[in-house]
């Protein structure tokens, strides 16, 4: 794997490393050896999967509070996205800003999201699949979440919203 640190401290864009030949290729999505030498999280609790049909659907900005903040591994498996972060760290050199990556099953690129950042996507295109690997257990008390549209960050997002949760779109605005 290669790892790209992002502009956000910690946020890496994280590239196969390929083994080709006439049958295709082989390469490695996960080995703790390798995360653990960048000096990032190597745990890995839950496995998550989300489906979109609608291009244009966003999912997002969300995060969870301590003591049960997440480290995320985000890949799209299936069709292409934009995935976006924020720096939600008040002490972090990148407080308050964003980055957005383009993830798709044709680059096979994944984004490693440290503790402390909101995260959200959009689909751009349909049917959009979306493998998530966290390091703590989803608890719906620590659960939050801040506007995609927030004036605060002043997202840029690459298509109209043509599908959000009811909960995502009535996010408070960011008081931080």
């Amino acid at each position: 794997m290669y790892f790209t640190p992002t502009e956000l401290s910690g946020a890496y864009i994280i590239d196969l490393q390929r083994f080709e030949d006439n049958r295709g290729f082989f390469a490695c999505t996960w080995e703790a050896n390798e995360f653990a030498a960048q000096g990032l999280s190597t745990n890995v609790v839950q496995a998550n999967l989300s489906y979109n049909r609608t291009k244009g659907t966003l999912r997002g900005m969300h995060f969870q509070h301590a003591p049960y903040a997440e480290v995320k591994l985000i890949r799209c498996v299936r069709g292409a996205i934009v995935d976006v972060i924020i720096d939600l760290r008040p002490d972090s050199e990148s407080y308050k800003r964003w980055i957005s990556v383009e993830l798709s099953a044709d680059n096979r690129r994944a984004l490693y999201i440290p503790e402390g950042f909101a995260h959200g996507f959009q689909t751009l295109v349909d049917d959009v699949e979306v493998m998530y690997q966290v390091s703590q257990f989803y608890t719906p008390s620590a659960a939050d979440g801040v506007r995609y549209d927030d004036p605060a960050f002043g997202i840029t997002w690459p298509l109209p919203v043509s599908e959000i949760s009811p909960k995502d779109a009535a996010w408070a605005a960011f008081a931080g």
